[in-house]
């Protein structure tokens, strides 16, 4: 069993930026891959961005590209998204999961098997 602790939202006005955090509870972190998901209201989660176990390959989704940008830390068992240039439709809740699939389409919540409870990113006009 994995655990995760997402951290770093907040109330943000557009054009702002914010660093999250998600830590993950078991020293075999880095053999996964890490992937951030966001939920608005009224809408279904969508896919971030993901991260490779090594931290050479990342995937984003289209409309984050250039302004989202994930990294992680394996000696610190946490991934971070940081994220620049908010706009009022960055508001969600934001999650982070662990895939325990070598090569999967990590795109897809499916390829995931633990998650983060999330944290709440707000962007006013």
């Amino acid at each position: 069993q994995v655990q995760l602790v997402e951290s770093g939202g907040g109330l943000v006005q557009a054009g702002g930026s914010l660093r999250l955090s998600c830590a993950a509870s078991r020293r075999t972190f880095s053999m996964y891959a890490m992937g951030w998901f966001r939920q608005a209201p009224g809408k279904e989660r969508e896919f971030v961005a993901a991260i490779s176990w090594s931290g050479g390959s990342t995937l984003s989704a289209d409309s984050v590209k250039g302004r989202f940008t994930i990294s992680r830390d394996n000696t610190k068992n946490t991934v971070f998204l940081e994220i620049d240039s908010l706009k009022p439709e960055d508001t969600a809740v934001y999650y982070c999961a662990v895939s325990k699939l070598p090569g999967g389409n990590y795109r897809l919540s499916t390829a995931y098997d633990y998650w983060g409870q999330g944290t709440q990113v707000t962007v006013s006009s």
